[in-house]
């Protein structure tokens, strides 16, 4: 029976020049059939293991509904527009796609992208205390570096401009550079309970 409901979100965006690719999360929702949810629950292990072959497959998870819902909420994220396009455009997922057709009865996507990625509420959280001390650790880690190896070269800036600077640099590194590098290093303490 096809999906009665499916809002797409666009998969790729035309490339500016110059931009700097992007991590890409998106999240689809999936109301199973009730009698199909093994079914599903094996077929989204199995789709999830295939993406993660993918080149720029930042990993991947499957939250599970609460009680008294049948939704489901598989959750994938790359490392940027190209890389997910690949994926979504591959006719491994095709294939998949219409192997999942019968177990479902509405589906809604969802795509961010950037640092909006990066403060959305992770798949699969565990406790908040992890991230906190791991958040922690990259701005002592980047703050550390930037006030050995920057700030004595603009001790004499006026202090909002060095304060500037400052932001700006841990700004970036940490959304772009180091909080990635982290979660990827760090998933599985992260969120020990996610499914594999």
């Amino acid at each position: 029976m096809a999906v009665t409901t499916l809002l797409r979100a666009r998969l790729t965006r035309p490339e500016v020049a110059g931009r700097v690719p992007e991590p890409v999360t998106v999240t689809v929702a999936r109301v199973v059939r009730p009698h199909r949810r093994q079914a599903f629950e094996r077929w989204a292990a199995d789709a999830l293991a295939l993406a993660a072959t993918y080149p720029g497959n930042l990993g991947g998870t499957l939250l599970k509904p609460g009680l008294g819902s049948s939704e489901y909420h598989l959750v994938y994220r790359f490392k940027d527009d190209a890389s997910l396009a690949a994926w979504e455009g591959s006719p491994e997922r095709r294939a998949a796609l219409e192997r999942m057709q019968e177990m479902v009865d509405e589906e809604r996507y969802a795509r961010v992208a950037g640092l909006d990625s990066f403060f959305t509420r992770p798949a699969t959280p565990g406790p908040r205390w992890r991230s906190t001390v791991l958040t922690i650790a990259a701005v002592f880690l980047i703050t550390s570096t930037l006030q050995l190896l920057v700030m004595p070269h603009v001790a004499d800036w006026p202090w909002p401009f060095r304060l500037l600077l400052s932001a700006c640099i841990v700004v970036v590194l940490l959304g772009f550079v180091v909080m990635p590098a982290l979660t990827r290093l760090f998933a599985g303490w992260l969120r020990p309970d996610r499914e594999r």
